[in-house]
């Protein structure tokens, strides 16, 4: 079975079915910021470090595989579906895929509205930017709701999907005008974590303390070597 073709005048590779035998990925990123994005918008984002600085949520394990991504939802009168298929399944008039030099397009057609994703990482900026477009191609007035979905990791790729515990952590989101962001916090539901990292930053601190009264002490005794104090009887000290 044929799933996709070389597209040699627009330097595309593109895929015509959602369904192909596994996650067909496109490489996005600049000098700092990756993603990785399959033709169904699964994949994930990471700055400099895909296991240190892991930024959004990928189960290696998952069946069916590819279920974590960058989703938008579109909600048409009691009906919705998204335009890469995935997660939901939904049964696409039409669908397309074209993996570019730098950039995914996604478009995906259900009941007279087309969408189309175009995602992609600016070479000057470390993000990753979704573009959204919808089209109704029927003859009807739509009404519709678009939502979006991501699930954060935010560093640690090897932590996040082994500690169960750690997921439980509490976290924080404010929207400010149009930008959601999270606020990282150590908050657990046991006060035991907690104290231990209070004690052993204060640990540090006392160490810091006592590192720089040691330096400053060195520092005082050796000027006073290379330059002695004349004595109170105004001869100079001798070592």
């Amino acid at each position: 079975m044929k799933y996709g073709f070389f597209d040699d005048a627009n330097q595309e590779y593109v895929i015509h079915t959602p369904q192909t035998p596994y996650p067909w990925i496109n490489y996005l990123g600049n000098e700092r910021f990756f993603g990785l994005i399959s033709n169904t918008g699964g994949g994930y984002a990471f700055y400099r470090d895909a296991r240190l600085r892991r930024l959004t949520r990928y189960r290696y394990n998952n069946i069916p595989v590819d279920n974590g991504g960058r989703y938008f939802y579109i909600y048409d009168d009691g009906d919705y579906w998204t335009p890469g298929w995935m997660p939901v399944k939904r049964e696409l008039e039409q669908y397309e895929c074209r993996h570019g030099l730098g950039y995914t397009s996604i478009m995906g057609e259900r009941r007279g509205i087309r969408a189309t994703q175009l995602a992609f990482v600016p070479l000057s900026f470390d993000g990753e930017v979704h573009q959204v477009k919808l089209q109704n191609t029927s003859l009807q007035t739509k009404k519709i709701k678009l939502f979006s979905f991501v699930e954060f990791c935010l560093w640690n790729a090897y932590d996040d999907m082994t500690n169960f515990q750690r997921n439980l952590n509490t976290g924080e989101v404010e929207i400010q005008a149009k930008l959601k962001y999270r606020i990282l916090s150590f908050i657990t539901r046991r006060n035991t974590a907690n104290a231990a990292i209070t004690m052993l930053f204060s640990l540090r601190i006392v160490r810091w303390r006592a590192m720089i009264q040691t330096v400053k002490h060195f520092w005082v005794s050796t000027m006073d070597w290379i330059s002695p104090k004349p004595s109170p009887q105004g001869k100079r000290l001798t070592r």
